[in-house]
């Protein structure tokens, strides 16, 4: 069995999102305000979708070598050790950085909550 399907947190796009929400939080509240008559952009990324998509692609990748682990524990002949230990290893790496992005986000919210009003 591949691994190539089981995907990771795009690291770029997480840090984009937390310089867009640095971003909004420096302007003020007028300049966010989009123009009369003016469409958004369809570019927009909606941050909770993105967020959303990225710890299903965790679970997904954890469920993923949890399942070639017992299958290789069984004595499936189709699952070799040193794919299941990859994916184990990717599977740990990605819930790791989700780990570190929750980290990041709990310090903005900390960060924002104590600015003087």
């Amino acid at each position: 069995m591949s691994i190539g399907g089981i995907g990771g947190i795009d690291t770029s796009r997480i840090q984009a999102m937390m310089e867009q929400l640095k971003a909004a939080a420096t302007k003020p509240a007028a300049a966010t305000a989009a123009p009369v008559g003016v469409a958004e952009s369809s570019t927009k990324v909606n941050f909770s979708d993105a967020l959303k998509a990225s710890l299903t692609s965790v679970s997904n990748s954890q469920n993923a070598a949890e399942d070639m682990g017992k299958r290789f524990a069984m004595g499936d002949e189709s699952v070799n050790l040193s794919d299941t230990m990859i994916a184990m290893q990717k599977s740990n790496i990605e819930f790791q950085a989700t780990v570190q992005v929750r980290n990041k986000l709990v310090a903005a919210y900390h960060e924002i909550m104590n600015m003087q009003v």
